[in-house]
């Protein structure tokens, strides 16, 4: 795999920068016919497009004439400034290069699947005499067996929750595990079966196990006739509290494949991927069948999508979803991908094993694309109508504040902190699309000279730090990241604290509007005070605006809250266990790792505490009596 790059040449044509087009006809002459992967770069270096090739230097050619492209290209075009190219062994290795390329720049030019992140499984956990269940999401390790992937954690949720009714297996760590000393409430529920206290022996157990197993695994009618002789030869012996709880065990079998939707006979573990396109917008709906069950599905919307037809969609989504996932055997589809055997190839060299991409167009498999489809169309038919809403409503927040412009990007900011201490604040981004959360930032209040509780100096803290950054990265008189509007939690001090820093950093002309609660600090009572208006305005209680803005106000309440409770956790855990002494960075951690929290370590009797490595007996009675005075 080689790399080469070619920028602008400010000697060539007399002094003039090359351009666009003139850029990439100047890299042809220098292009080999050989596959590779070529990336079009903007005035700052940041990736505009990433493209593959069987030949770098056909492909990149018909940029060289952009009255041949579509609207989109052309502008692509026009902005690059440097191109980088990398050359491949085949093909095959560049459309995987491509996809990762993709994935982590996030070109605006390229189709970009928007939410890649994991799947969460069940996993169980072998590695214990009696193993536990549990949700799962990240790297497999060693010991544990997986059976999924599910759409969303609520789906494997709603799975572990039946499930337990039928299967009562532990779901606690090991470290609560080894210090029970009654059951807990999962026992008194019926959702375990309590193994920490003797309740089930390890023979029993491990039976409950292999029936999970067996059940996750698709063989739950071979569980279901044993389940319903031993109910039946259970009653015969007269032995009814066992029968009646084998007749529970059944009905909660049979509840979990009732909430599992449509089930399938004929097709064993698939994704069903479904496309559907309206108004500009994608939506591509995957469904999860494996071992004949629904194992969910998810919506995802791809970005950058208004030009292309479905076939590029198609392929663009399989590349980069494929890349974080591993295929299943078969994948169905609505639509037949561009380059649909090299991405077949590809995606079989990723799994390491046989992989079959199939346009469904027959019996029950179409039945199934059928059903992706309709809820693709559905799903696209809300976010449409969602975007439409938001956008009339920015419509009537540039009106009604005399916002020179309807906005396209608006940050709200928060700060939350309790008595001074862990002060954090926030920015959360709202776009006509929605809340753009992979923009959210926050702030940890690092300024020594603040009084305790200084909203004020705080928000003046946060505002000069995201803005100077944000110069510092695009240094144009106008940065493109620049937001239309601000959106302050506070009145008329926070207004005015933030007008000032924004006059010192040379953008006074950001609009900004600061949202108080009224004087009962009741919801439907606020005052907005905006950098636009000569006095503060209320809204009627009943007005769609009133509530919009207090939504975005309170999702950058709600996230700023949340930052503020991990950093006093985290304050907690450390300064507890930091003030001990005689306990240092290795103790700490292996006490964290054995009981869990350091609120576990505080309730630890002596004897427990004796049982972590490295904790001399000293050491363990220094510890306890920290925590119990007089002890």
């Amino acid at each position: 795999m080689a790399m080469a790059k070619a920028s602008e040449d400010p000697a060539a044509s007399g002094g003039a920068q090359l351009r666009g087009a003139e850029l990439i006809k100047r890299q042809l002459a220098h292009l080999p016919n050989a596959p590779g992967v070529y990336r079009m770069l903007g005035a700052r270096g940041e990736v505009l497009y990433v493209g593959k090739a069987k030949s770098l230097r056909k492909r990149v050619a018909a940029y060289a004439r952009p009255e041949g492209l579509a609207a989109r290209m052309r502008r692509m075009v026009a902005l690059t400034r440097a191109m980088e190219f990398t050359t491949t062994a085949s093909d095959i290795e560049a459309l995987l290069l491509e996809a990762n390329l993709i994935k982590r720049h996030r070109p605006p030019f390229n189709i970009v699947l928007r939410d890649d992140k994991s799947f969460p499984y069940i996993a169980l956990d072998l590695n214990h005499p009696f193993p536990s269940i549990g949700k799962y999401r990240g790297a497999r390790k060693a010991g544990f067996e997986y059976f999924g992937p599910f759409a969303s954690a609520g789906a494997v949720h709603e799975t572990l929750n039946a499930l337990l009714k039928a299967f009562p297996l532990r779901t606690c760590p090991d470290s609560v595990f080894a210090h029970r000393s009654r059951p807990c409430l999962q026992y008194q529920i019926k959702r375990c079966s309590a193994p920490c206290v003797g309740r089930i022996d390890r023979e029993a157990y491990h039976r409950l196990v292999q029936e999970v197993r067996l059940f996750l695994s698709g063989r739950s009618a071979r569980i279901r006739d044993r389940l319903a002789r031993e109910m039946q030869e259970a009653a015969e012996a007269l032995e009814f509290e066992r029968a009646a709880v084998l007749r529970d065990r059944l009905q909660a079998l049979a509840h979990v494949q009732s909430r599992q939707g449509i089930n399938t006979r004929r097709v064993k573990d698939a994704d069903v991927v479904a496309l559907a396109v309206e108004g500009g917008q994608a939506c591509v709906q995957v469904f999860f069948y494996r071992d004949g069950r629904n194992y969910g599905n998810r919506a995802y919307f791809p970005a950058h999508v208004r030009e292309a037809q479905p076939p590029e969609i198609l392929a663009a989504f399989l590349a980069q979803f494929y890349a974080g996932h591993t295929p299943p055997p078969l994948v169905l589809l609505s639509h037949r991908p561009a380059d649909l055997s090299l991405l077949e190839e590809a995606l079989m060299r990723r799994a390491g094993r046989r992989i079959a991409l199939r346009v469904a167009v027959r019996g029950e498999r179409r039945r199934l694309v059928e059903l992706a489809r309709h809820n693709a169309h559905a799903a696209l038919a809300r976010r449409l109508a969602e975007e439409d809403r938001q956008r009339q409503l920015m419509e009537q927040l540039a009106e009604r504040f005399a916002l020179p412009r309807v906005p396209s990007r608006i940050e709200i900011y928060d700060n939350s902190h309790l008595f001074g201490r862990d002060a954090v604040g926030a920015m959360v981004v709202a776009t006509p699309e929605g809340f753009a959360r992979r923009s959210y930032r926050s702030f940890t209040i690092k300024s020594a000279d603040l009084a305790p509780g200084d909203d004020y100096g705080m928000l003046r803290e946060v505002l000069r730090r995201r803005f100077l950054r944000l110069l510092r990265e695009q240094p144009e008189d106008r940065p493109s990241g620049l937001p239309d509007l601000l959106l302050i939690d506070g009145g008329a001090g926070q207004l005015e604290a933030a007008r000032r820093v924004l006059a010192e950093l040379g953008l006074g002309d950001l609009p900004v509007i600061a949202i108080a609660k009224g004087p009962e600090r009741n919801a439907g009572t606020e005052r907005f005070y905006a950098s636009t208006l000569a006095r503060p305005v209320t809204l009627d209680r009943q007005d769609p605006l009133l509530y919009f803005l207090q939504r975005l106000r309170d999702e950058a309440h709600r996230f700023v809250v949340q930052a503020h409770r991990n950093r006093r956790s985290r304050g907690v855990e450390r300064s507890v266990l930091d003030a001990i002494p005689g306990v240092g960075a290795k103790r700490k951690r292996a006490l964290l790792l054995h009981f869990g929290s350091a609120r576990a370590v505080e309730e630890a009797s002596l004897e427990d505490l004796e049982q972590v490595a490295g904790i001399s007996r000293a050491v363990a009675r220094t510890i306890y009596a920290y925590f119990h005075e007089g002890a």
